[in-house]
C-alpha cells in the first residue's frame, strides 16, 4: 500500500488552476501509476476533505535543447480533484488567492 505522500507529489500553481479554486477544483502532480481511487483517498487523508470527483491526464514531456543536444523532460501525470459542496476548502491554496 502506497502512502498518501507518495501519491500526491506537489500542487500545480498556474493561473488556470487558481481560477478553479472558486469551483473547489484543485490541481496536483501525482504519481504516474496512481489511479483515481488512490488519488481521492490520498487527498482525503492529507487535507481532511471530501472528494467528489477526480479527473486525471497524462502529460507528455517537452522537447528541451542544450546547444546541439536535444532531449525530452520526463512524462508526468496531473489530477484535477473536485471537492464536494459541503466540504471545506484546502487551507494550503487559500493563502494564494
Amino acid at each position: 500500500m502506497k502512502r498518501a505522500q507518495d501519491i500526491i507529489l506537489k500542487p500545480i500553481i498556474t493561473e488556470k488552476s487558481m481560477a478553479g479554486i472558486s469551483l473547489k477544483k484543485y490541481t496536483f502532480k501525482v504519481a504516474k501509476d496512481a489511479n483515481k481511487i488512490e488519488i481521492a483517498k490520498a487527498v482525503e487523508s492529507l487535507f481532511n476533505v471530501t472528494v467528489d470527483k477526480v479527473n486525471t491526464m497524462n502529460c507528455k514531456g517537452r522537447l528541451k535543447r542544450q546547444g546541439r543536444t536535444a532531449g525530452y523532460t520526463p512524462d508526468w501525470k496531473k489530477a484535477i480533484v473536485t471537492l464536494s459542496e459541503d466540504s471545506k476548502a484546502i487551507e494550503f491554496f487559500e493563502g494564494m488567492i
